[in-house]
């Protein structure tokens, strides 16, 4: 029987140009190597190797046969010259000069696995470089994924770079690319969300469970899946219409509903209840919605929510407790029946591929609400994605109290944990800290997910005790403050990590982490996973694109630009807004509306929303700098919001600056002055200042943008 190391997956072959080339690939383990060897035959093959690093033995001896070229290299500049000289000889006699990486310990999903300094000094060679993307799909699987599928060596090569060409920051681009090319061929994207779930509640039916917050109550993954496909039957009786409206805080009502709903072969739309009625009324319009699933004491509790009539509602309350006998037997039929045979019963399409799964709305915070639809391709890739790079066990739980609304809510904290089996800990608000605080330390919950509006809340109200045995803080939404992170590191001992991700990329694109922790005696470097002011590494199977905001031209990946990122994570599209949808996607590439830059280990560091600069007199203004400069001016802790800036309408400017302020005590001209002795550009000043009572936020935690506009144009 074929193994694995036997199967081989090529992507970019014809990339490989006829005349000599150094290339250069992220990793090259003994198998890996014979099949490049394979595929080069015929070929003069030269294998360098670094002095810096040690081989694995196996790899080791056969680079040390008769018959193999190898070459040894020290990557500092007192050889410099003589490497280059001895390169280009090789490489005018058209040979393939191949770079083979030494020992690291990275982490698990990780894309950049060779020092940067080593491909640095590489690049900087003058040689034309053929970017190569080795991976082994097995490492970084999903527990659901079909083993003969996945186990395999993939061989993906990027475009050429030409000598001049030929940098750090253009190898990067290209490694990722050839990256993502890679994974968009993995089989699981062709899947159907609700198989994949089907599959992974019945695997881990006995061993993983939602722990109810309110009242301590459990629901087994087996016993989830039969009370999902009793109420599946359900929803298929109530309505024809592709979609329905999903009105229920996170906890087990919440997931129940949306597995029903998909297991029903419908769309799940989950509402945002404490939007305002024009954006609620607006979501429901689009999606096309004419039932709801909720419960009685919500219904009572969310006075101020715009209630449908009663008959549009199906209430879990009444329906569940007369469905016991129901779900008693599927809870049966599904242990005896493998998932495929329950997956048939429920007439689930075996493909899901780019149709669409799950409906989520923008927050609405630069304008009216945007139905973003995200495919079982999208989901079924980011679980994979992000799940690949945190690799949480079996027996870890996460906290689920981030609304079901809110794609990082959806996607990591409901999504994921089914397909995974992790169990969470669920509760229905992200705002009563104190409780999830007990409940951390009640359940031993690993993951904490937050935005850094509510880590605030967790430096009042918790203790060290209670979070202590957290294995990961993570946060994103809105901009990490500096003092937030050290204050939570220095209180709890434990680092803050900051992601970022967006609606339309389903949602997590990157994310910080615990570096790699070598083996006893392990040896080698260890590669950063993690770096204060970055936002982190690409997960896998994310490419990146920097171009000039203004003009969309290229720009190396190292200087500041607009965001663009291709992968399976990318959503189809705005729901009926194909404009809108034409002004973010370009030949399969998303504009994220956020300018940044990588570093050279690949880090991203964001350093604005565009919607958040602002054009005075020619000149970009980014807000949040502003911001920065205006509370250490005041002396504004960082760890509170008490102002933001908005753009307005200016004739001989284009723009001006109105600071909004819940501090009625500032002085306007006090600041002014101030700010002008700490050097700030007078273009950078506000021109007045709005008092207000709040700032607004959003339920996310993040700065409601539209709600700030409002207010200064109230003025």
């Amino acid at each position: 029987m074929a193994s694995h190391r036997d199967t081989l997956e090529l992507h970019g072959e014809s990339h490989l140009p006829a005349a000599g080339v150094l290339i250069i690939a992220n990793r090259l383990a003994f198998q890996d190597l014979l099949h490049l060897e394979k595929l080069l035959s015929g070929r003069k093959l030269v294998f360098l190797t670094d002095r810096a690093l040690d081989y694995d033995p196996l790899l080791q001896a056969h680079l040390e046969k008769e018959d193999t070229h190898a070459v040894e290299f020290s990557s500092d500049e007192a050889t410099k010259a003589a490497f280059k000289k001895e390169l280009h000889q090789y490489l005018a006699e058209g040979s393939v000069v191949v770079f083979v990486p030494g020992i690291v310990h990275a982490r698990s999903g990780q894309n950049l696995t060779i020092p940067a300094e080593t491909v640095q000094f590489l690049t900087s060679a003058g040689a034309p470089v053929l970017p190569l993307f080795v991976n082994h799909p097995e490492e970084s699987a999903l527990g659901v994924e079909n083993r003969g599928e996945i186990e395999r060596i993939v061989l993906s090569f990027g475009e050429p770079l030409q000598r001049e060409a030929a940098t750090l920051a253009n190898f990067t681009e290209n490694l990722l690319i050839a990256a993502e090319t890679a994974y968009a061929a993995r089989p699981i994207l062709r899947s159907h969300l609700a198989r994949e779930i089907l599959r992974g509640l019945k695997k881990h039916g006995r061993s993983a469970e939602i722990i109810d917050g309110l009242d301590g109550s459990k629901l087994r993954f087996d016993k989830l899946l039969a009370a999902g496909i009793a109420l599946s039957k359900v929803i298929r009786k109530e309505t024809r219409k592709p979609r329905i409206g999903i009105i229920l805080p996170p906890g087990k009502g919440g997931i129940v509903s949306n597995l029903a709903v998909l297991l029903a072969g419908k769309v799940p739309v989950n509402l945002n209840f404490t939007a305002g009625e024009k954006a609620i009324a607006s979501c429901i319009a689009q999606a096309d919605i004419d039932k709801f699933i909720t419960a009685d004491p919500f219904v009572r509790k969310m006075t101020t929510f715009p209630w449908p009539p009663e008959r549009q509602l199906i209430l879990l309350d009444r329906i569940l407790p007369g469905m016991k006998a129901k779900i008693g037997l599927w809870l049966g039929l599904s242990k005896l029946l493998p998932a495929g045979a329950i997956a048939s019963l429920l007439k689930l399409p075996k493909n899901g591929g780019s149709e669409e799964a799950v409906l989520l709305f923008t927050s609405g915070s630069s304008g009216e609400p945007k139905g973003v639809v995200l495919s079982h391709r999208n989901l079924l890739g980011n679980v994979n994605q992000f799940g690949a790079r945190i690799d949480l066990r079996s027996d870890d739980r996460i906290l689920g109290c981030l609304p079901l609304f809110h794609s990082f809510g959806c996607t990591v904290t409901m999504w994921y944990p089914m397909i995974e089996g992790v169990s969470v800990v669920t509760y229905p608000s992200p705002l009563e800290v104190a409780k999830l605080a007990e409940l951390i330390e009640e359940h031993s919950a690993s993951l904490l997910i937050a935005t850094p509006t509510f880590l605030r809340g967790y430096l009042r109200k918790a203790t060290k005790e209670q979070l202590a045995c957290l294995k990961l803080v993570i946060t994103g939404a809105e901009k990490l403050p500096k003092k937030v992170a050290e204050n939570f590191e220095e209180r709890f001992g434990k680092p803050v990590l900051e992601g970022y991700g967006l609606t339309e990329t389903s949602p997590v694109t990157n994310v910080n982490l615990p570096d790699a922790v070598p083996p006893e005696g392990g040896r080698g470097p260890v590669l950063p996973n993690h770096r204060p002011g970055s936002v982190g590494q690409f997960i896998p199977g994310v490419a990146v694109r920097i171009t000039d905001p203004e003009t969309n031209e290229p720009l190396p990946l190292h200087s500041s630009g607009m965001i663009w990122l291709r992968g399976a994570n990318i959503f189809e599209g705005y729901l009926n807004q194909a404009e809108k949808t034409a002004a973010v996607m370009k030949n399969g590439w998303f504009k994220t509306g956020d300018l940044g830059r990588l570093d050279e280990d690949g880090f991203l560091f964001i350093e604005g929303r565009l919607s958040r600069f602002s054009k005075i007199g020619g000149e970009m203004v980014p807000h949040e700098t502003v911001e920065d400069l205006i509370n250490k001016a005041l002396g504004h802790a960082e760890d509170e919001r008490r102002i933001a800036i908005v753009g307005v309408p200016d004739e001989a400017k284009g723009e001006a600056l109105i600071l909004l302020s819940s501090n009625p005590d500032i002085d306007l001209k006090e600041l002014r002055g101030k700010l002008a002795a700490d050097g700030i550009p007078a273009l950078w000043i506000p021109k007045k200042i709005v008092d207000v009572e709040g700032i607004p936020i959003l339920a996310s935690g993040k700065l409601d943008i539209k709600g700030c506009e409002d207010k200064a144009h109230e003025e």
